[in-house]
């Protein structure tokens, strides 16, 4: 288990518990289950209390966490009979970004997502989550597919931000994001948009112009990353906490702004803790969400679309 930095407290609790069931392992005649077991309570108490009242801050740092589940884990837990669908036709596969075709509940569907990848290896070859011109027109020819074929698509957003790197500039990086944008805005489908982790600036917003946007309750969405805003308005990278704060990225702050239409509460501690529980409980929104939106027309959905996305932020304008 990786702890965070907040979490300090709580791992020495815990280390103290697993070193005393270490011992009694060593040796059969020792009885430390009790002892251990009131350090458990105390673990399980410390716990619930951190992150009762998360800050924003906190919360990136959760939304960050290694051991989260990632798109690869939703896909293969939530998702039957995923098929791949590789490239843009016009340049190149973009690995951060994961999409085919597959059943969700039986029911054919088309799934996208930004994969960060689980170790070093896998980090590097999918370049952190941070997608490319090519993963975004990738993921313009997959809602394309989709819309000829009626079927829903299903969105997972985790990136801290598009690749900014110079040869994704010169391959034209904001117009491909802009056109991704707009192909959500234009398919006369469902289309559900889940915030696992990141969601950052345009490179999320690209996948997650939704019908329904839902946010694990410690997940994160906002403009530019709190690191980014700090740097640009105090030129100094370090008051990120201070940004965190003003940014109003917590689920909590963008439901209330109506940028976000659901929150998925994660298990106590995070999603990382108990994995398996958080993707269960994000394909039952999922499904909930699913159902709400079948039997629309295209017309009605692309509208309602729209719509959301023009009235955005009126909730928080009377606060």
């Amino acid at each position: 288990m990786n702890y965070l930095e907040f979490e300090k407290p709580l791992a020495e609790i815990e280390g103290k518990a697993e070193e005393l069931r270490a011992l009694a392992r060593k040796n059969k005649e020792m009885n430390v289950e009790k002892e251990a077991a009131a350090l458990d309570k105390k673990a399980a108490d410390l716990l619930r209390d951190i992150y009762k009242n998360l800050d924003p801050w906190r919360k990136c740092q959760v939304a960050r966490h290694p051991d989260r589940p990632h798109c690869k884990d939703y896909i293969d837990q939530l998702f039957s009979e995923f098929t791949p669908l590789s490239g843009d036709r016009n340049f190149a596969e973009d690995h951060s970004v994961m999409g085919g075709l597959a059943r969700f509940n039986d029911q054919p569907v088309m799934v996208i997502g930004q994969e960060k990848g689980s170790d070093t290896k896998t980090r590097i070859e999918r370049n952190f989550g941070m997608a490319r011109p090519e993963g975004y027109r990738k993921a313009i020819r997959l809602m394309d597919l989709a819309d000829r074929f009626r079927l829903p698509v299903i969105t997972l957003v985790d990136t801290p931000g598009a690749y900014p790197g110079k040869g994704a500039e010169e391959r034209g990086q904001s117009e491909a994001i802009a056109r991704s944008t707009e192909k959500c805005l234009q398919i006369g489908v469902p289309l559900i948009s889940v915030i696992i982790g990141e969601g950052g600036s345009g490179g999320a917003v690209a996948f997650a112009t939704a019908n329904r946007v839902a946010m694990l309750e410690h997940s994160i969405y906002s403009v530019i990353t709190p690191e980014g805003c700090a740097s640009i308005l105090w030129k100094d990278a370090e008051r990120m906490v201070e940004a965190a704060n003003a940014l109003r990225l917590t689920a909590q702050d963008l439901l209330k702004l109506g940028v976000i239409d659901k929150i998925i509460a994660e298990p106590k501690g995070g999603a990382q803790r108990d994995r398996k529980t958080a993707i269960t409980d994000v394909g039952n929104a999922i499904g909930e969400m699913l159902k709400e939106l079948s039997g629309k027309k295209p017309a009605d959905l692309i509208k309602d679309r729209r719509q959301k996305f023009l009235d955005m932020g009126s909730k928080g304008l009377a606060a």
